[in-house]
């Protein structure tokens, strides 16, 4: 016990001494992260807003698909990318594998069904009445659409910070295509797992901290933000 102890000891005094290697990790898990999380919802919730909006053939169709990319291993996201991204790959040229934009693409493809499921679902089971009310008012079809997503901006700003936190603790995807790099794509997660293995604790119990703090951080907006809108909504 008396290692644990001495390993929690140290953790806090690099958090405390801001340790240069501590926060270079810090702030490139969380570029990563964030630039992901942007990109990949502001593709999704716009389209599959409104395709959730309207009525078609094939609906369930569309729910099944988004539900079953959603539960993708990360590995095969990561084994995916890594394909595309090698010298002999169909982007090898670009020469991405192993950096920071290599790994913010594995997060993309791994996020984006997630907020795309939970935005379809969203607007097919709240939006359309909202829709249904501003027509009912005399809106068009593009105006009441609008009223939908502003109406449920607060959940949807909750599936934004859902996604992040997916991001952040994703550990596969990133490791394979990243390489795990020291300096340079080493980000909080596999960090973790690299000095977890060489049995350095001190800086993966302090990046520990920082993840459960983080999470911490991002439940509470989530829970206070789902409140809100829940009073808002009676």
């Amino acid at each position: 016990m008396g290692y644990i102890a001495e390993g929690f000891k140290s953790a806090v005094e690099i958090i405390l001494r801001f340790d240069s290697e501590f926060i270079e990790v810090v702030l490139r898990s969380l570029f990563v992260s964030v630039t992901a999380t942007i990109v990949a919802s502001a593709v999704a919730i716009p389209f599959f807003m409104f395709l959730g909006l309207r009525r078609f053939r094939g609906e369930s169709i569309i729910s099944r698909l988004l539900n079953t990319f959603m539960s993708t291993p990360t590995v095969v996201v990561g084994l995916v990318v890594m394909l595309l991204l090698a010298r002999r790959g169909p982007f090898g040229g670009l020469n991405l594998l192993f950096t920071v934009k290599a790994m913010i693409i594995a997060q993309i493809i791994l996020i984006f069904p997630l907020v795309s499921a939970m935005t379809y679902e969203l607007a097919k089971q709240s939006g359309r009445t909202i829709q249904l009310l501003g027509r009912t008012l005399g809106a068009g079809a593009f105006r009441s659409a609008a009223l939908a997503i502003m109406e449920l901006k607060d959940v949807l700003f909750v599936f934004l910070i859902t996604t992040f936190s997916r991001a952040i603790s994703e550990v596969g995807a990133v490791m394979m295509v990243g390489g795990n790099i020291k300096g340079q794509t080493n980000v909080m997660t596999t960090t973790i797992s690299r000095y977890n293995s060489m049995g350095e604790y001190e800086l993966a119990i302090a990046l520990g901290i920082i993840l459960l703090l983080t999470s911490c951080v991002i439940n509470w907006i989530a829970y206070s933000l789902k409140g809100k809108s829940v009073k808002h909504g009676n």
